[in-house]
């Protein structure tokens, strides 16, 4: 993908944007062999960019890859002397991506794997906000009063009290029912030790939504790469047209162009 190149000279490691711009300005900089100026735009994994007759080291290549991880799986990669399977197990090449929105162990539903750590931070940190939504399955129907402290917060074992969380019954099911929870903030194992305290057994977390990212149609161990739109819609939060299905099993094949390809040694073109 084309960004500014003063930008990928920052991300490079040469210095601020501006003083990367200082760089372009004095004829220091080359793309493809040709004197480089401000506002010209660059692929790092493709095109030869020198700054004083040097070619700058290769930049990785980003990755962006939603995925179902199922239940009985482990988010991350498996702990010396564990033997359970890993979402790494499903989607191949993947030991160099970080998870975004870690599921415990029983838990299943939507990941995201990349090795940007901007969008990652953005994500992940609790003030900027970005909603992850969940459907869940509790063995008792809840009541409005367990309803209402539900979205007000609680306070946890820990002392830690809660954000608000959007909660509303979808479904009944049996003597329990579906739930559907947003929450703005990811705490280790949140909704079970809320529902606990609650007093509201949990049977199934399925997690649908990570900001403007959805599930849709996939099912257990699918995975795809995210298209362009979907990534700059994660960035601004702003939604956009669901798009069709890309999914990948580990022995499936599209023909879908992706955003990008996860590798771990990206090589440009001459």
């Amino acid at each position: 993908m084309q960004e500014r190149v003063q930008k990928i000279l920052a991300q490079a490691g040469f210095g601020s944007r501006r003083a990367c711009e200082a760089f372009i300005e004095a004829g220091r900089v080359k793309v493809n062999g040709k004197v480089a100026v401000l506002g010209d735009k660059a692929d790092p994994v493709k095109d030869a960019i020198q700054i004083d007759n040097r070619e700058i080291p290769a930049i990785e290549q980003k990755v962006y890859i939603a995925l179902y991880k199922p239940r009985k799986m482990l988010s991350d990669r498996e702990p010396k002397n564990e033997h359970r399977p890993t979402i790494h197990d499903v989607v191949p090449d993947s030991d160099h991506l970080f998870s975004v929105g870690r599921l415990d162990f029983e838990s299943e539903g939507l990941i995201l794997l990349t090795n940007d750590g901007d969008l990652k931070q953005l994500l992940s940190h609790p003030r900027f906000g970005h909603e992850k939504e969940y459907k869940v399955l509790v063995a008792v129907r809840p009541d409005d009063e367990q309803l209402q402290k539900f979205r007000r917060g609680i306070v946890m074992e820990d002392g830690y009290r809660t954000r608000g969380a959007k909660v509303k019954v979808t479904k009944v099911h049996g003597k329990g029912a579906w739930l559907q929870v947003i929450l703005s903030e990811g705490r280790k194992r949140q909704i079970r030790e809320t529902c606990r305290l609650l007093g509201l057994p949990v049977v199934r977390i399925i997690r649908t939504r990570i900001g403007t990212l959805t599930l849709g149609n996939m099912k257990p161990k699918d995975w795809r790469f995210l298209t362009v739109e979907e990534v700059n819609a994660l960035r601004s939060g702003k939604s956009f047209a669901e798009p069709s299905s890309n999914l990948r099993k580990p022995a499936g094949k599209d023909g879908r162009k992706p955003f990008s390809k996860p590798t771990n040694n990206p090589k440009r073109k001459r």
